[in-house]
């Protein structure tokens, strides 16, 4: 009898792990938390710029719902995202969801992306076109309805880990970080990106929302 306890109880254990580890992903909830990860070495800047532009491309509405303004089946390099590797939860599927993924800028697309995205105005933002973007999301008949963000990226080929995304480097953005960085966006100015950066310094705590 203790053996058979013994076996439950680490399979117990084993399940725990298994289920906790596709929900250890980081949220961020503002700008500061931003500010906390290592956009040199560790994570491309250009992931700023994608998430940038994802940003100031879905709508936001009154009751703070995400809607897409574009087709995620191709538009924007996009295309569904089947989390083989259990990087998120698994996904609700009697309620409709499925996650996507966006930003592959080698992908010829219906929808392309805006010229800024290939050519950042701030030259250490370049794209590596290891930066990602997953969403959650649900067709309606009012359309695309958004409910979980991520921003991801594909391992460094150094690393010799092959395509996955590195879960080590996969945050999920909250509604209210998105909403701040809609801040920054003045008449699709492309130089408020340089206030985006600026933001990194010492200021970065005294930003609130307007």
């Amino acid at each position: 009898m203790m053996k058979t306890s013994g076996r439950v109880t680490s399979c117990c254990v084993a399940l725990f792990f298994a289920l906790t580890s596709v929900t250890a992903v980081q949220k961020l909830h503002s700008i500061n938390g931003l500010k906390n990860i290592d956009f040199e070495q560790s994570v491309p800047k250009h992931s700023l710029v994608l998430l940038y532009w994802f940003a100031n491309t879905v709508n936001i509405d009154n009751n703070n719902v995400i809607w897409l303004t574009f087709n995620p089946n191709g538009d924007y390099g996009s295309h569904p995202y089947y989390n083989e590797e259990n990087l998120l939860s698994s996904l609700p599927r009697s309620l409709g969801y499925e996650y996507y993924t966006i930003g592959n800028l080698h992908e010829e697309t219906p929808v392309p992306f805006p010229y800024y995205v290939f050519n950042p105005p701030i030259p250490e933002y370049v794209e590596t076109n290891r930066d990602r973007i997953i969403i959650r999301v649900r067709e309606q008949n009012t359309g695309w309805r958004v409910d979980q963000v991520y921003i991801t990226q594909h391992y460094d080929p150094s690393e010799h880990q092959g395509t996955p995304y590195d879960p080590a480097h996969t945050y999920r953005i909250t509604n209210r970080l998105l909403r701040q960085i809609r801040e920054f966006s003045v008449g699709q100015n492309q130089q408020q990106l340089l206030h985006l950066r600026n933001r990194y310094g010492s200021n970065a705590d005294d930003f609130r929302m307007g």
